[in-house]
């Protein structure tokens, strides 16, 4: 394998031993086992990204309503928003509640799985074997 395409195989597209009783992405394998491999740091990502967009998208009606308010300032757009202190001030703020983070790993861990982790059970283990 080329050594550019090396990442490839990291995601998941390599085979796997799949058992009867395995989930379905380990027996199906292709695109649903790369993303079965690899669905806790793919959930994680998605709830970060919607909690940004949704800060963002708020933030700046919030930060619009304030302005206008105080000084009669026209509005801006989220884009112009994320060049704000008020916009980074306010991430860092909600940035600190790990414990929130921390608990949707533990959470999410339980059911999904996460190739080469060692927190995550196995990908080709069955629910029943894990628990889950």
């Amino acid at each position: 394998m080329p050594r550019w395409l090396s990442w490839w195989a990291y995601l998941g597209t390599g085979q796997e031993h799949a058992g009867p009783r395995a989930p379905w992405p380990v027996r199906a394998g292709g695109l649903p086992l790369v993303v079965y491999r690899n669905s806790l740091s793919v959930a994680l990502l998605m709830i970060f990204a919607g909690s940004f967009l949704g800060h963002l998208l708020g933030g700046v009606h919030a930060y619009n309503q304030e302005q206008a308010l105080e000084s009669g300032a026209a509005p801006i757009t989220a884009w112009q928003f994320l060049g704000t202190s008020d916009f980074w001030f306010q991430s860092m703020q909600n940035w600190q509640s790990e414990f929130l983070a921390v608990g949707v790993l533990i959470l999410l861990s339980i059911v999904l799985r996460q190739h080469a982790s060692p927190e995550s059970k196995p990908v080709t283990a069955p629910h029943a074997q894990t628990s889950a």
